[in-house]
This record gives C-alpha cells, structure tokens and sequence, in this order.
C-alpha cells in the first residue's frame, strides 16, 4: 500500500512522510551532493517541524506543527500537534495513522510503494536515485535546493524540491496533483538519534475504529 492515502485531518498531506533531519555536509557542495549525504549518513533522526500547506484555490493556508522521529528502513514516527491530533507510526511493514479526536485507526501495508513517495527520502532505503528524478535547483533563501520527480506515474504529488543548507536539511516544498502545496521546515534536528524501538510499534487505544489491514 502507499502512503498517498494518509491525509490529517485538517486536509495537510503527510506527503510523505514524513519525513526529516540533519546530515553532515560541506556548505559549498550542491543540493544533490548533500542529500546524497544525508540518505547515506543520517540513519536515524528526531526533531520537529512546522507545516502549511497553500490550496489552489487561495484560501486560507492552513498550518500544522509537531514532532517526528524515525530510523532507517521504513520506520518513522510523526506526530501532529496542532490543530488537530493525529499520530502515524510506520513499523517498516505496515501503518497506523491514527486521528485522536475520532479515536480512528487506519492501517495500510507499507510495501514497494514506499519508494515513491517523500517519506523515501526520509525513512527508505537508500534506492531513492531509483525512484525520484533527480535536478539541481539552484540557491534562494541561504539553501542550496534539489528538485525531484516521481519516476512512478500513480504518485500522489507532482514534485517535490528540498533545501539543504551545510548539510542539513532544513526545508521541503511538494506539490501534489491537485495544485496543493505543502511546505515543510525542520526545527531542533537530531541526526544519529537513538531512538526507542517501542516509538516505532502501534497498538490501537482501547475502543478505536480501526480500518484497513
């Protein structure tokens, strides 16, 4: 199953996932060298983010923010705690999204799907080069940035680009097939965290809908 199905309440796209954090780096080296980088060095990782996300349309942009931690391959934790609680926790093999408010769990299988989506880059494997079109895209805002594609034709985003800035990855900016984007910055990273495995394992609270797998 893919992670494209996974949306908060508030209508902001996980987009992946997800995903999320600090690599070592040189602060010359391109967008690409960097997120090569990173995929190779940043295992494991915690922080938090901020996330808004810009309609076509132009209303309102509606703004989220939270935690997140995760540990390569496939297993991540992201936590929503504003303005509406929502947990998704990934195992590597399936996952939970969890809405606190209607005590509602959604459960999908992860699977080969995994590789198309933002959170590849965050929590996969290292075969995102196998995955994503990869493109230099330049320097604004002190970030050196990337631009990357989708190789699969059923993502659920058209496009995403990341900015690093020594090494670290600070911003991600996708947009998805509706004309929607979702900008996501990176606070109080941690690379190499330890985290505690049981952040990675989900067991539905007592008298909540579960639905899926």
């Amino acid at each position: 199953m893919s992670l494209t199905g996974v949306v908060c309440r508030a209508g902001l796209r996980l987009g992946a996932a997800f995903a999320l954090v600090c690599a070592t780096g040189v602060a010359s080296a391109g967008g690409i060298a960097q997120l090569r980088q990173f995929v190779d060095t940043a295992r494991s990782a915690q922080g938090e983010f901020e996330q808004t996300v810009f309609a076509a349309s132009g209303r309102k942009p509606q703004r989220a923010s939270g935690s997140f931690v995760f540990a390569r391959p496939g297993k991540f934790r992201w936590t929503y705690d504003k303005p509406y609680p929502q947990v998704l926790v990934s195992d590597g093999d399936k996952l939970w999204s969890w809405d606190r408010d209607l005590n509602q769990v959604t459960v999908k299988r992860l699977g080969d799907a995994l590789g198309s989506t933002p959170a590849a880059i965050l929590a996969g494997d290292d075969a995102f080069e196998r995955n994503f079109e990869l493109a230099e895209a330049g320097s604004s805002d002190g970030l050196e940035w990337v631009h990357a594609k989708p190789k699969q034709a059923d993502s659920s985003f058209e496009s995403m680009r990341m900015g690093f800035a020594g090494g670290a990855l600070k911003r991600m900016e996708l947009k998805d097939n509706f004309g929607q984007t979702t900008l996501i910055e990176f606070r109080s990273l941690v690379a190499g965290a330890r985290p505690d495995p049981g952040q990675f394992r989900f067991v539905p609270p007592p008298g909540a809908d579960v639905i899926g797998d």
